[in-house]
């Protein structure tokens, strides 16, 4: 069985062989974007598959022959080519002494090899068949190439690329870059709870989900706490809700000028209070109730006490 991938430059020399047909009507162009070969290990059975490519991005244009053969219990047609090898160029001797013939996009050397009008084999075409003189990327790439059925993009990417995933070197860069963001994660929160401690309020974006207490002091709905007046901080006097109140009665003044004092018996001349009784009784008020107490003479007990109705002002 033949091994026909490739033809070698120096065979097309003689008119003579396998090729002596093809090489004067059926000359093609291979487009392809890069070439494989295997870098030999000394003292070693190793194989290293490197990717080879155009420097300048561009596709490569392999020269080439091409055939169609017809088997005798078939009517399909077979249609082969074969690349043509010639010597390595210096860049490239390191990986293997041979590689293919390549030529310029859109050279007059393209040209020379594709005119039809050329049926003989000359001089001229044999001198197409030269070492590539332009700059090509060699690089290593994925051991898996090797093994017949794989395809992947990933085979024309050098192992060693951030881009390659199989990458050891990432691996670790990645782990690395992980530990770095716990760690500042954790020196973050560590900061933060060193604010809360000195009672420094840490505020966060509207789009950061956190919990948060309420932690806010008051009355069930969060109202403000009752402050006492002066005078009734001074005296210890209790404040209680008038009955003119629960009447919804008005008065002048405002709510807050109007407070009902439960007093103990006091001297009738003077009309002033001296002593108050700690046992005052006091009245609930209302929740829903806002009214103010309207004006009212003091009513004398039988007992001699009255009811004295002071107003104090903040």
């Amino acid at each position: 069985m033949l091994k026909t991938i490739n033809c070698r430059d120096d065979s097309l020399i003689e008119n003579r062989g396998m090729w002596v047909s093809m090489k004067k009507k059926k000359r093609c162009i291979v487009v392809a974007q890069g070439f494989y070969e295997w870098l030999k290990k000394s003292n070693s059975k190793e194989k290293i598959p490197h990717f080879v490519k155009r420097k300048d991005g561009q596709l490569m244009c392999f020269a080439g022959l091409w055939d169609c053969v017809k088997f005798e219990d078939t009517q399909e047609k077979l249609y082969t080519y074969t690349i043509i090898t010639t010597n390595s160029n210096k860049q490239l001797n390191f990986l293997h002494d041979r590689m293919p013939v390549i030529l310029n996009n859109g050279s007059d050397a393209i040209k020379t090899w594709l005119d039809p009008k050329r049926t003989e084999w000359s001089k001229e075409l044999q001198s197409l068949l030269k070492p590539y003189d332009g700059e090509l990327e060699c690089f290593p790439v994925s051991k898996e190439v090797g093994k017949v059925g794989n395809n992947s993009p990933s085979f024309v990417v050098p192992v060693n690329s951030t881009e390659n995933k199989s990458n050891i070197a990432n691996f670790f860069g990645n782990q690395r870059k992980a530990a770095e963001g716990k760690a500042e994660e954790k020196q973050a929160g560590k900061m933060e709870d060193d604010l809360k401690i000195k009672g420094v309020k840490v505020e966060y974006d509207k789009d950061e989900t956190r919990d948060t207490t309420d932690q806010q002091e008051g009355t069930e709905d969060n109202a403000p706490l009752p402050t006492p007046t002066r005078a009734e901080s001074q005296k210890g006097i209790k404040r209680e809700r008038n009955e003119a109140d629960d009447n919804g009665g008005t008065a002048d003044g405002t709510p807050q000028q109007k407070r009902r004092i439960s007093a103990a018996p006091v001297n009738n001349s003077s009309q002033s209070p001296k002593k108050f009784s700690s046992k005052a009784t006091r009245k609930t008020r209302s929740s829903t109730t806002n009214g103010t107490a309207t004006k009212s003479s003091p009513n004398k007990a039988s007992d001699g006490s009255q009811k004295i109705t002071a107003f104090f002002s903040r």
